[in-house]
């Protein structure tokens, strides 16, 4: 506790329901200038002050070592308030303890607290890029998204090379500003349509706009350059309201187009503007045409915002009097595909996984579904079809699924309420139905319009509409396949929901009886449906008739990326291999070794061992799978026989998945138990199975499906090898990591504005340009536009099992094999599980997509020139960065960006 007399003068009730210091201003002192100029004094010694700074300072070293974080981050506040010159001396223990109370705070709950330590923090280290930082990130966890950006970017500029904050600000850099702004500022063709559009209309009299969703603002300074009296323009994000306001002023029209930071939702008049408007423009569509919510925004610009629009029994009434809206309207147009793609990121495809028969998994499919009432699913998700894996075929004809005017005001007050409408496309091509492709054409005017279909250089990818069905249903010329379409809480939804086939209609969503077998084809599929799926959708028809199914299905929902996970048979397998192989190999040392040896070294457990019945015999080999989400990998290590397996599935759901699939493969229910339901901390995750007891193998999960390398992975690694009993494993026990150089404009254009040209002679670039990431994640490099300009090249080496062959910086040299500009180093990872399997992120099957570093100025090579590419690790970031080797040996460096 803090001394009596600190809590007489020093100190008032504050923050984090501790005691907070205040300074108090010092004696001898006076608000009245003096006159003349004194000789400084010596300032006197303060013994009880001293005496006071030095308890203190005892006390906060005391607390530390107690773990007391709370009482310590007061002291340390008392003193460095009293003694500023300690600062330096204590900086480093003041950020520990600042670091630890406020995740203390954290899980109790207490945010204003939390933040009151920042405030209080920063009020003594103002500059200090580590403690900013620090408050960032809990900004960001807490959903402060804008705020998170302001730190992590004050951060940067205190210290740029600054490895945590870079990375920090890149992650949150992809919230604040997504990609598509990139390509949709880039795309000149669609930004000039939309310019020529709205000239048009203010030539024609429309000279009052409104810019609903303003972005950058560049369709409201398409409207002033036109020669609008008044612009207005409103744009929700924070940071893409202050990302306009930079424009428009760098733009010299500061002053002349007001923006408002807000919902059009919100505006009213004369409170946000000072009369209704001639023109509304705004392009808050997405793939799906209404995600954005443009249908809520126009009702509620018509019924407040807008003038009343040009009337048939009025005709004579000027243009400047009447409203209307750009885009006028939309035709909305979707398409049956089967897509092996798709399919495995949507359901389950195969029957088997490492050994495991799924059948008793029950259905599983992803949250992708316009036909469920559950308010977790979404209609549909998004795919650039023309850059799919494997490609897709047409399985219809394009049909028209919806026409919407814009300008019609009780048209879109009655969309939701239509009646929901079924539309029987004729089959033309043969294979299996995995999904509806939808997309549209956006009618600027009567003369203008854009379409964003799948065979269009578009900056807009497609709406992908699943077919979600225990089954496989192969389609031929000749069916007809029923579709119905609504618009359901403003969501376009297209639903397949049957097949007409010899005068029979069959409904798709029906069940068949779980205990017959179904031959459920592979992920790897097979492009055109074989006797055996025909023989399989007979048999399914035989059964289903055209009554209703009995009951609601029963399903399981699993994240896209982990169904195609579950998809990957590679993947399971090698981990059936190496698991075996391993604990193979225990057994023989201890047959060798006898029962009580090859336990290792002896560490103090973190909690009390798990309770739970075990078979009496030999000592069962502990396995801890901590994977990310959904993963069967424990499962498959405890079928191995004397195998204790903990899974770190968290979901009640999933775990249930887990133990019908146990208990269907002949697990015993004490082999395979829940990590997460033991350990007290989730943070910490890497614990001894037992207070006598270390693990047999620890499954860890190295690569994050966007194909970067999961944070504090090296750490973990180093945590899980002290956890491992003599001749124990982790997995994978060392990752490579692989890269080439390549050509490709398409990922410049997703990166960065590329000038004025695009932006029709705008200064957009500079601004926006500041949220560039320079490495690109999802990334599909079988199908990625791009020339190769150097062989695959190995760069760089994680090994997990042994420390001591770990390095941090790498050079490696690569030889061009083709002049061109490089752009970008596209990468990839072969995962070693043992000397002998290993599996590739980089191929049909995976579940994992690639990655790259796109150089921020492209670098010109001939063929037959050496690149170096200098690659660094530090905390499980990576960087990379190119130079040329000249002739003299001499190298300049272009480019340096880190991945993580």
């Amino acid at each position: 506790m803090l001394c009596g007399y600190a809590f007489m003068f020093l100190c008032v009730p504050n923050i984090c329901g501790l005691l907070t210091p205040c300074v108090i201003g010092m004696p001898n002192t006076s608000t009245r200038p003096k006159r003349g100029r004194r000789n400084r004094r010596v300032p006197r010694e303060d013994p009880a002050r001293n005496e006071l700074v030095s308890r203190s300072l005892e006390s906060a070293q005391q607390c530390l070592f107690n773990q007391d974080y709370g009482t310590a981050f007061v002291h340390y506040l008392l003193v460095l308030n009293l003694a500023p010159v300690l600062k330096d001396f204590a900086s480093e223990s003041f950020r520990f303890t600042l670091f630890k109370w406020a995740d203390e705070l954290d899980s109790l709950g207490r945010i204003q607290d939390l933040f009151d330590c920042y405030e209080q923090a920063l009020e003594l280290f103002p500059t200090d890029e580590v403690i900013i930082n620090s408050m960032g990130e809990h900004l960001f966890r807490m959903g402060f998204r804008d705020e998170a950006a302001g730190h992590f970017h004050k951060a940067l500029k205190l210290k740029p090379d600054y490895p945590e904050a870079k990375e920090n600000f890149y992650r949150v850099a992809n919230w604040l500003v997504e990609r598509w702004h990139f390509l949709m500022l880039n795309d000149r063709r669609r930004n000039h349509k939309y310019q020529q559009a709205i000239q048009k209309a203010v030539e024609g009299g429309c000279n009052t706009v409104l810019d609903i969703g303003t972005g950058t603002g560049i369709l409201g300074m398409c409207a002033k350059k036109a020669g609008a009296a008044e612009v207005y323009a409103c744009e929700l994000s924070k940071t893409m309201y202050e990302l306009a306001c930079e424009v428009v002023t760098a733009n010299g029209m500061n002053g002349r187009i007001k923006i408002l930071h807000m919902k059009s939702l919100e505006m009213e008049v004369p409170k946000d503007i000072p009369k209704r408007v001639s023109l509304v423009v705004t392009e808050t569509v997405d793939a799906g045409l209404f995600g954005e919510g443009i249908i809520e925004s126009l009702i509620h610009a018509w019924n407040h915002l807008l003038l009343p629009p040009q009337s048939t029994q009025d005709p004579s009434r000027p243009p400047s009097q009447a409203g209307r809206v750009i885009p006028a309207g939309a035709t909305v147009f979707g398409m049956a595909v089967q897509c092996l793609e798709i399919r495995r990121h949507h359901r389950l495809c195969v029957s088997e996984i490492g050994g495991l028969a799924t059948a008793a998994a029950g259905e599983l499919h992803s949250p992708v579904s316009c036909s469920s009432e559950d308010d977790s699913t979404e209609p549909y998700t998004t795919e650039r079809l023309s850059r799919l894996p494997g490609g897709y075929t047409p399985l219809t004809e394009p049909f028209n699924a919806l026409d919407i005017d814009f300008n019609n005001v009780q048209e879109l007050e009655g969309l939701c309420s239509r009646e929901v409408s079924r539309v029987r496309l004729p089959v033309t091509g043969e294979g299996l139905l995995d999904a509806l492709a939808v997309w549209f054409q956006l009618h600027l005017d009567q003369q203008s319009s854009l379409s964003t279909g799948p065979k269009e250089d578009t900056c807009w990818e497609q709406a992908i509409y699943p077919v979600q069905t225990p089954h496989n249903f192969p389609l031929r010329p000749g069916d007809e396949l029923i579709v119905e379409i609504s618009c359901r809480d403003a969501y376009l939804r297209l639903c397949s929901v049957a097949v007409a086939r010899d005068g029979r209609e069959f409904r798709l969503d029906d069940c068949l009886d779980p205990d017959k077998p179904r031959n459920n084809p592979g992920p790897s599929g097979n492009p055109n449906p074989s006797l055996n799926a025909e023989a399989e959708l007979c048999s399914a028809l035989a059964c289903l008739g055209t009554e209703q199914s009995s009951g609601p299905r029963d399903y399981t929902m699993l994240e896209c990326a982990e169904m195609a996970l579950l998809n990957n048979q590679p993947y399971h397998d090698s981990f059936r291999r190496a698991l075996a192989k391993l604990i193979t190999n225990l057994k023989d040392a201890r047959s060798v070794q006898g029962p009580s040896q090859g336990q290792g070294l002896e560490v103090m457990p973190l909690t009390d061992p798990p309770s739970g019945p075990m078979d009496p015999g030999p000592d069962p080999f502990y396995v801890l799978d901590v994977s990310e989400g959904f993963s069967v990998l424990s499962l498959m290590a405890a079928s191995q026989g004397q195998v204790k397996a903990y899974s770190s599935v968290e979901k009640t759901q999933h775990q249930a998945v887990l133990r019908r699939l146990a208990r269907a493969n002949g697990v015993p229910e004490e082999a395979l138990e829940f990590w997460l339901n033991q350990v007290e901390d989730e943070q910490a995750v890497l614990q001894r199975p037992s207070r006598e007891k270390l693990w047999s193998a620890i499954i860890l999960d190295c690569v994050e499906t966007c194909g970067l390398v999961r944070q504090k992975l090296m750490e973990k690694a180093t945590l899980a090898r002290c956890l491992l009993e003599d001749g124990g494993q982790i997995f994978p026990e060392r990752i490579v990591l692989y890269g080439m150089l390549v050509e490709s404009d398409t990922l410049l254009l997703e990166s960065a504005v590329q000038g004025q040209e695009p932006t029709l002679g705008f200064n957009i670039a500079p601004f926006i340009n500041q949220f560039t990431v320079p490495v690109h994640v999802f990334l599909d490099l079988s199908t990625l536009q791009c020339r190769h300009l150097s062989d695959s090249v190995e760069l760089f080496i994680l090994d997990l099992m042994n420390t001591n062959a770990n390095y941090t910086n790498r050079d490696v040299k690569v030889q061009a094999s083709a002049s061109g500009r490089v752009t970008a180093v596209p990468f990839w990872y072969q995962i070693h599980l043992n000397e002998e399997i290993s599996l590739s992120t980089f191929n049909q099957d995976s579940h994992w997509k690639q990655a790259a570093v796109v150089l921020h100025q492209p670098l010109a090579v001939r063929e037959g020139d050496w690149v170096r590419l200098a690659v660094t690790l530090q905390k499980s970031s990576i960087s990379i960065s190119a130079s040329i080797e000249e002739e003299a040996g001499e190298t300049g460096t272009v480019d340096s960006v880190r991945v993580r």
